[in-house]
């Protein structure tokens, strides 16, 4: 099981599981805690914890306010999935970081997963 002290950063996530950086790349040094895996909004607007990663394929403006609120690490767009240039524009202000990765969401998850709990 993670635990809540930061190990990681999103830096080394984007290297080790060889994810795209659309936004943020100024906040590479955030520390990350552990990854939320969902594509249900009111889910993770729940269950979500600050400084995880949330891996979605959701792509929309919602996701970025939901993101913030959570104060959330950085969201990771599955599926090679793209954000427009609204939601760019929305994650920048918001400080950010929005990241994709071409493997589905199961795939994604599992590898964000073992590089977090590797010891």
């Amino acid at each position: 099981m993670m635990t809540e002290k930061s190990t990681f950063t999103i830096e080394e996530l984007v290297e080790k599981a060889g994810l795209q950086i659309y936004c943020g790349a100024d906040k590479l040094k955030t520390g990350v805690t552990g990854g939320y895996a969902s594509d249900l909004l009111s889910d993770v607007m729940g269950n979500a914890r600050e400084g995880q990663v949330w891996i979605t394929l959701q792509s929309h403006l919602n996701v970025v306010a939901i993101a913030s609120l959570k104060e959330l690490s950085a969201v990771v767009l599955v599926k090679d999935i793209r954000p427009d240039e609204a939601v760019l524009v929305k994650a920048v202000e918001e400080g950010l970081p929005l990241l994709g990765s071409a493997l589905p969401a199961f795939e994604t998850a599992g590898k964000i997963f073992e590089l977090l709990n590797k010891e």
